[in-house]
C-alpha cells in the first residue's frame, strides 16, 4: 500500500485550548502549521471546562496565586513553572479578551471573578459555567482565520522518532473515514492530546480522552512523568460521573450527608467545601464508605444550592442546572442534587521543561518535540491541580509552547521520511482488523475501568495495588485474544476502539507502578497505608520508561523548589 507523506513546518496533535493557541502563533509567524485531532475542534474535552480560569487581576502581585498553587500541588509542582505560569495569567486573560471572549461582568464592568477550592481569594474568572468552551471558540475561530490548516477524523497512531539522534520527524495518522495512512513529515511535532481520565469507571471524561498521546510516546522508550497522580473531582454526578463544576461550591453550595450534615467541617474547618479538590473528595468518600451516603444505594452525598436562589442560579449555573436535570431528573433549584467524586483530571504526563519541550530524561530534551495542556507534565500541577488552572495552563502553555516553537525551528533541521516510517502503525490497525480471537474489546476496557477504580482509585494501598498490577498483566495478555465485528475500512469506530484500548492498558501500568513505588500520600495519591507524606524520601518527580513487554523502570527527577518550602498542608 502506497503512503502519501505531507509535509509541514508544525505538526500539532489535539485541537483542544492547548492545540489550537499554539497553532495560531505558529500560523501567525508564517509557519505551515496542521492540526490532527479525532474530533472535530469545538468537540475537543477543553469544552467540557465550566467553572473559570483564574488569574490575579485584582491583586498587588502574583503571590498569594502562586503560592495557592504551590500548596494544592503538595509542594511537588515545580516552582519556576508555576511562578511563570501564575506571573502571566493576567495577560492571558487580556489576550482572551482582545481575541473575543466573552467573560461574565461585575456591575462596573470589570471581570467578574469567583472563589474556587484551595485558594486564599476569588480569582476564578469566568463565563457563567461555560468557561472552557468560550475560550476554546475565540481560539480556534481565530486559528482558523490565521489559516491553519485543521483535519479532523484522523487518528494519529504513531510518531516518526529517531532514536539515534533523538529528532521526533513527524507522526503517522490514518483519516477515520477509510482507514487510508499518511505520514505527515515536519521540523516540528507538538502534543496536545488531553488526559486520562477514561481508565476509571466513573470519571467525567470525553470519550475520546483515552490517553493515545502518552502510550505512543512511552512506546517509543521515552518517559512518562508523576502518572500516580490522578486527581477525583469532588462533584460528578452520582451514576455517570458527569462534571458537577467547582463553580457550584465557588458560589456557595453545601455538601450535605444523609444525617443532613455540612461533613467538610471534619475534613478542613476553615476552608469546608473549598478545600483543595483532593481534600473534599477523600471527605465525601470516607462519608459514603462509613454508611452516611444518600440514594437508594447509599454511594453518594447531596450538594445543595437551593439558598441560592433561582435567580441566581439560572444567571452563573444554567449549564449545571440542566445537567443535572437531564441526568438525574434533579432541579438544583428546588432539591439537593446526588454527587460523588469522578476521575477528572491528570497530573502526570509527557514530561516537558519550563518552555515545553519533551524530556527524554530529567535533564535532556528531545529536539523538534514539544507537548502543553493536561497530556503534558510541566510540571505546575505536582501532586493536586487547583481548580481553574488547567483552563489557565492549557492556554498560557499552548501559546508558550506556540512561541517557542517560532523562535526554535530556524535551527531544527527538517529530516525526509520514507514510507516505512508508517509500517508499525499500518501493521497495528490490519492486526486488529483481522484478528479472530475471542475477547471482547468493550468487556475487556470495562474490566480494566472497574478494577482501576477499586484498587487505584481516591484510596490505595499496597495490596489493591499489587492485586491490580497483576490485573493489569492478565489484560494484556487477553488484548492478544481480542476480535471485533467490523472488518471495514469505512468508519470503522471497532477498530479505533480496540487501539485506544491497547493504549489504555499501557498508561494503566503507570499509574499502578508509580503509585506502588510512592510509600507515602500526597496530594491525589493517598496510601491507606502511609498516611503521611514523606518529604525526605519522596519529595521527587517519579520518571517512568516502558520496555516492549510493558516491563516499567522507575527514575527520579529533582523537584524545582523556589521560595515557598515544604510545609504541613492543611485547610
Amino acid at each position: 500500500m502506497s503512503v502519501e507523506i505531507r509535509k509541514y513546518d508544525v505538526v500539532i496533535v489535539g485541537a483542544g485550548l492547548a492545540g489550537c493557541a499554539a497553532a495560531r502563533e505558529c500560523q501567525m509567524a508564517g509557519l505551515k502549521t496542521v492540526v490532527l485531532t479525532k474530533v472535530h475542534p469545538l468537540r475537543s474535552h477543553s469544552g467540557a471546562a465550566q467553572g473559570g480560569i483564574n488569574a490575579a487581576l485584582n491583586e498587588a502581585d502574583t503571590t498569594s496565586h502562586e503560592f495557592d498553587t504551590v500548596k494544592g500541588s503538595d509542594y511537588l509542582g515545580d516552582q519556576d513553572a508555576i511562578e511563570l505560569m501564575c506571573q502571566k495569567a493576567p495577560e492571558t486573560i487580556r489576550w482572551l479578551e482582545k481575541m473575543g471572549a466573552v467573560f461574565s461582568r461585575n456591575e462596573d464592568g470589570s471581570i467578574a471573578q469567583r472563589p474556587f477550592g484551595g485558594q486564599s481569594q476569588p480569582r476564578a474568572c469566568f463565563a457563567k459555567d461555560r468557561t472552557g468552551l468560550i475560550c476554546l471558540q475565540t481560539i480556534y475561530e481565530q486559528a482558523h482565520r490565521a489559516g491553519v490548516e485543521f483535519l479532523d477524523e484522523w487518528y494519529v497512531g504513531d510518531l516518526v522518532y529517531d532514536n539515534a539522534t533523538s529528532k521526533v520527524n513527524g507522526v503517522v495518522a490514518c483519516n477515520l473515514r477509510d482507514t487510508q495512512f499518511a505520514i505527515f513529515n515536519a521540523k516540528v511535532v507538538m502534543f496536545a492530546t488531553g488526559g486520562y481520565g477514561r481508565t476509571y469507571k466513573i470519571n467525567s471524561n470525553a470519550h475520546a480522552n483515552t490517553g493515545d498521546g502518552l502510550s505512543i510516546v512511552a512506546r517509543h522508550g521515552l518517559p512518562l512523568e508523576d502518572m500516580e497522580f490522578v486527581q477525583f473531582h469532588p462533584s460528578g454526578l452520582a451514576g455517570s460521573g458527569v462534571l458537577m463544576s467547582e463553580a457550584a461550591r465557588g458560589e456557595g453550595g453545601h455538601l450535605l450527608n444523609s444525617n443532613g450534615e455540612r461533613f467538610m467541617s471534619k475534613y478542613a474547618p476553615e476552608k469546608m467545601e473549598l478545600a483543595s479538590r483532593d481534600v473534599v473528595s477523600r471527605g465525601i468518600e470516607r462519608e459514603i464508605m462509613e454508611g452516611r451516603g444518600v440514594g437508594e444505594k447509599k454511594d453518594a452525598v447531596y450538594l445543595d444550592v437551593r439558598h441560592l436562589g433561582e435567580e441566581k442560579i439560572m444567571e452563573r449555573l444554567p449549564e449545571l442546572r440542566d445537567l443535572a436535570l437531564a441526568f438525574l431528573g434533579q432541579d438544583m433549584a428546588k432539591e439537593p442534587i446526588m454527587i460523588r467524586a469522578t476521575a477528572h483530571y491528570s497530573m502526570g504526563g509527557i514530561p516537558t521543561d519550563i518552555n515545553c519541550h519533551v524530556k527524554k530524561n530529567p535533564t535532556e530534551t528531545v529536539t523538534g518535540f514539544y507537548a502543553a495542556g493536561e497530556c503534558a507534565c510541566v510540571s505546575v500541577h505536582g501532586a493536586n491541580r487547583l481548580g481553574a488552572n488547567s483552563v489557565l495552563e492549557a492556554v498560557l502553555f499552548g501559546r508558550h509552547a506556540g512561541e517557542n516553537i517560532v523562535k526554535d525551528i530556524e535551527a531544527i533541521a527538517m529530516v525526509d521520511v520514507d514510507e516505512s516510517s508508517a509500517d508499525k502503525f499500518m501493521k497495528e490497525v490490519d492486526w486488529v482488523i483481522a484478528t479472530n480471537g475471542s475477547e471482547r474489546v468493550p468487556a475487556l476496557r470495562a474490566y480494566l475501568q472497574e478494577t482501576m477504580t477499586e484498587n487505584a482509585g481516591v484510596f490505595r494501598d499496597e495490596a489493591r495495588l499489587a492485586k491490580q498490577k497483576e490485573i493489569i498483566k492478565e489484560i494484556r495478555k487477553r488484548y492478544q485474544n481480542i476480535r471485533i465485528d467490523d472488518s471495514s475500512r469505512l468508519f470503522n469506530t471497532d477498530m479505533q476502539e480496540a487501539i485506544e484500548l491497547g493504549h489504555m492498558i499501557d498508561y494503566a501500568a503507570f499509574i499502578v507502578e508509580g503509585a506502588l513505588a510512592r510509600k507515602e500520600s500526597r496530594g491525589a495519591q493517598y496510601r491507606e497505608d502511609y498516611q503521611s507524606r514523606d518529604d525526605a524520601n519522596f519529595l521527587y518527580h517519579t520518571y517512568a520508561t516502558m520496555d516492549g513487554e510493558g516491563n516499567i523502570s522507575l527514575d527520579k527527577g529533582a523537584v524545582s523548589i523556589g521560595k515557598f518550602q515544604p510545609e504541613a498542608r492543611t485547610y
